[in-house]
């Protein structure tokens, strides 16, 4: 079993950065992770890296969101620049089955 833990949420304005971090409770060295982003009952994909580093991006978010992995620490970060507020939703991380509870985001003037 592996628990995850998002951080790093909060509100801002329209043009601001944010940081989350997804904090394992295990090792996730060889696993591929996730982050999503969910408002009320629709989750849509972010950004995922692979074991290897391999990174992809949903088109919305390329060019502005940079997913990295401290695999010493087991967290995997989620750099948010230049939010938008459609950006404005719960993101939580996923590996294999297990899923984090999130945290909020939010984006307005």
């Amino acid at each position: 079993q592996v628990h995850l833990i998002e951080t790093g949420g909060s509100l801002v304005q329209p043009g601001e950065s944010l940081r989350l971090s997804c904090t394992a409770s295990k090792k996730i060295v060889d696993d591929q992770v996730t982050w999503y982003r969910q408002v009320g009952d629709q989750r849509e994909y972010v950004a995922v890296i692979t074991p290897s580093g391999q990174t992809l991006y949903t088109d919305s978010v390329k060019g502005r969101f940079t997913i990295s992995k401290d695999y010493a620490q087991n967290i995997v970060y989620l750099q948010m620049n230049n939010l938008k507020p459609e950006d404005s939703a719960v993101y939580r991380c996923n590996t294999n089955e297990w899923w984090g509870q999130g945290t909020l985001v939010s984006v307005r003037a």
